[in-house]
């Protein structure tokens, strides 16, 4: 299928052209990927095969549209420093932000994402979803992700489900949440700006 074919359903209208022309200076391989709670996007080059660039389908036009420039700047970062440049260092942050300066406008980005995503893009860190209000802007923008509620928006000692499995919300430790899975007492470090479903904001006994 023709990569403006591929792109179209999931990106804003007004960036089509740019990220179609993007493939063309510098063809890979495009592949649109189910929900990975990991990662939104990557890009993968081995030894005498073409780059490969997927992208999570789930995701909201906008969140897309980042996604896949930041996946073509680690392309083009590739292509001129092979594997001496590291994944998301300086050459990686400037390429990606040249690379969304030509969208940078409200007709694609609404304010108040606007001024966030300028303000993020100053020194972008290796996930968008790093950038809580970044993040929650984005997802208030679409209707399937409008009311979603995070995990640091609860309090302490709620119970959560997510992907499926409970959790008890613990302390917070920088950016992530010690949590602790409910069943198997196991504790795992959560993104605090990760959505969680069914919470209970009451302590279980």
């Amino acid at each position: 299928m023709p990569i403006k074919e591929q792109l179209q359903p999931y990106l804003p209208a007004a960036a089509l052209d740019y990220c179609v022309q993007l493939w063309q200076q510098n063809p890979f391989q495009f592949h649109l990927s189910k929900k990975r709670v990991s990662k939104s996007g990557d890009f993968t080059c081995r030894h005498g095969h073409q780059p490969r660039i997927t992208v999570n389908r789930d995701l909201t036009q906008l969140e897309f549209l980042i996604t896949y420039v930041h996946e073509v700047a680690h392309l083009h970062v590739h292509q001129m420093y092979g594997f001496k440049a590291e994944a998301h260092g300086t050459e990686w942050k400037l390429k990606f932000q040249e690379l969304m300066n030509p969208i940078l406008y409200d007709h694609i980005f609404p304010e108040p994402i606007l001024s966030c995503l300028h303000q993020h893009l100053q020194n972008p860190k290796a996930s968008t979803y790093s950038d809580t209000e970044l993040t929650r802007l984005l997802h208030r923008e679409d209707p399937r992700t409008a009311r979603m509620v995070y995990l640091a928006d609860l309090p302490e000692g709620s119970i959560f489900d997510l992907n499926g499995r409970w959790f008890k919300k613990g302390r917070l430790k920088r950016t992530r949440i010690l949590c602790t899975e409910v069943k198997s007492k196991r504790q795992f470090l959560v993104p605090a700006d990760v959505p969680v479903g069914h919470a209970q904001l009451t302590l279980w006994g």
